[in-house]
């Protein structure tokens, strides 16, 4: 035992004194959750919105009234025909027009264009920046809510989990499941590669202590960095970006610490792979970072992904944990609830570690 916690300690001071990796492990979730949280926003505000109009009637106010109060959009200017309208989208001097009264309709453009048409009840219409189709779509059911007449409404909104359609609590969970893989992964493998680089694994090996011990101890002080980024993510997830933590916090942790012992036997089964630290960065590259981003469901929904990505996606381990953590966090629900997404990383756990075991002691 006291050779199990020599070992730890060696490593972590290890770690410690890489003053670097140290900024890197702990600057970088603090970076990525103000920049998810405040900049890289997909929430809709300061739309620059084109009023055309040749008249204006007392119904027709009304309608412009409730976009210039509206928090989503900023009445630029006025102009009198649809051809102005579009122009100034084109110029990038507007992202939306809406037209009123019986004038010239554009025709629906070309995808090339950039610029579409879309029809909002009788003698209006909507002339919109389709550059970015996701927001073009936003913007248009914003739109159609802004200024719809609250007297004739048939149907009573009502958003659940997320009533202020915060784009934080969808990036919050994703985060979580990003960093957590690529810090457990990627530095447990470049830890134990750098050993072999080295030629000190083989020094540890020959010592008393068996190999799968040294593994474990080697692995320990990046459990405990990884549950120390856990509590620095949720904290800030809770008292700087104004995310709720509505489910159970022990639920939370315990799914955690399942992905985060994923996560380190991926880890292991790159550095019995790699012979340089090298190739462990650039296979952690391609393995991880690549598949995490694109399909796990951190940007984009893999429902909508063509059939062939939604496959590759159904093995990408985060698209599970990132699933868990949202209705963990956001919906409130209970384990049983989750107890799908959990079984799934149980599994590949288990099947990940005897892998990379086996691997390393082939390889040994």
């Amino acid at each position: 035992m006291k050779q199990f916690v020599s070992f730890i300690i060696k490593e972590a001071r290890h770690i410690l004194r890489d003053r670097r990796t140290m900024l890197i492990l702990f600057g970088m979730p603090v970076v990525m959750m103000l920049l998810f949280g405040f900049a890289i926003s997909t929430d809709v505000r300061n739309v620059r919105t084109v009023v055309v109009t040749s008249q204006m009637s007392p119904s027709t106010q009304q309608v412009v009234e409730r976009l210039a109060q509206s928090e989503y959009f900023v009445i630029t200017q006025t102009v009198s025909t649809p051809r102005e309208a579009e122009q100034l989208i084109r110029n990038q001097k507007a992202d939306l027009a809406v037209v009123f009264g019986r004038q010239e309709v554009l025709p629906q453009t070309s995808a090339a264009a950039g610029v579409g048409t879309v029809g909002v009840g009788r003698g209006l219409q909507l002339i919109v920046d389709g550059s970015d189709p996701n927001m073009a779509q936003q913007w248009t059911n914003y739109v159609q809510q802004t200024i719809a007449n609250p007297a004739s409404q048939a149907v009573n909104l009502k958003m659940l989990y997320n009533p202020q359609m915060k784009s934080a609590y969808n990036f919050v969970p994703a985060i979580m499941g990003m960093l957590l893989m690529l810090i457990c992964a990627m530095m447990t493998s470049i830890s134990i590669v750098r050993e072999k680089e080295r030629g000190t694994m083989e020094v540890l090996l020959v010592s008393p202590v068996k190999p799968l011990v040294v593994i474990i101890a080697k692995a320990v002080p990046y459990l405990a960095l990884a549950f120390t980024i856990l509590v620095i993510i949720l904290l800030m997830a809770r008292f700087v970006l104004g995310v709720p933590l509505a489910g159970s916090l022990i639920w939370i942790i315990a799914v955690s610490t399942l992905y985060i012992l994923l996560a380190l036997s991926l880890g292991l089964l790159i550095s019995s792979i790699a012979q340089t630290q090298l190739v462990a960065l650039l296979l952690s590259a391609m393995v991880l970072l690549m598949p995490v981003v694109m399909l796990s469901g951190m940007l984009f929904p893999v429902e909508s992904m063509p059939m062939v990505l939604q496959w590759l996606a159904a093995v990408v381990p985060p698209r599970y944990y990132i699933d868990a953590m949202r209705k963990l966090m956001i919906m409130g629900v209970g384990i049983g609830d989750v107890a799908k997404d959990v079984s799934i990383l149980a599994v590949m756990t288990a099947l990940l570690l005897a892998v990379a075991l086996k691997k390393f002691k082939i390889r040994l």
